[in-house]
């Protein structure tokens, strides 16, 4: 019961406010850049969700950070492209946990290691204090994987999702 109510407050002490503050808006900005270059040139459609904490209740109850970034996966319809290569990457800063979560088109291509280990590389810059540039790090390399399994064929595509990085 103490790991439940410990695990709680450290989530209620995690704003909002923090996290803007870790993620500054120009280097935000330069992340949705990245993300906006690296969509012209695979067929997938990247999203990043930067989630301070989660409702207290939740972590009292045990969701982990897989659970949410499923949530914002459906929130988000990252489900909803067209070729079923949506890819999530969520961060849970309470936690310091990094998730990627990858639409049935581009899963069954990617092997799971593979996401693991964008996710441990992130979470390595970011526990450095480079929280951005671990981001844009992880973007590279779920470039690399997303230009290899998920190529664009033909001219520009859609742009199915927006680019903007939430953070909350």
């Amino acid at each position: 019961m103490w790991k439940s109510w410990s695990r709680a407050l450290r989530h209620l002490a995690s704003t909002g406010w923090l996290a803007r503050r870790r993620f500054p808006a120009s280097e935000l900005a330069r992340l949705q850049q990245g993300i906006a270059a690296s969509e012209r040139e695979h067929a997938s459609q990247l999203r990043f969700v930067v989630e301070s904490a989660l409702d207290w209740r939740d972590a009292w109850r045990g969701m982990s950070a897989r659970e949410r970034a499923l949530e914002w996966f459906g929130l988000l319809r990252v489900w909803d492209t067209e070729e079923n290569t949506g890819v999530l990457v969520y961060v849970l800063l309470a936690e310091r946990r990094i998730e990627i979560i990858a639409d049935r088109g581009i899963d069954r291509r990617v092997p799971p290691r593979a996401w693991e280990k964008i996710c441990a590389e992130v979470g390595d810059s970011m526990a450095k204090g480079q929280r951005v540039a671990g981001l844009e790090t992880g973007l590279r390399r779920i470039h690399a994987l997303l230009v290899e399994h998920a190529p664009r064929r033909g001219g520009p595509g859609v742009n199915e999702l927006p680019d903007e990085v939430i953070v909350r």
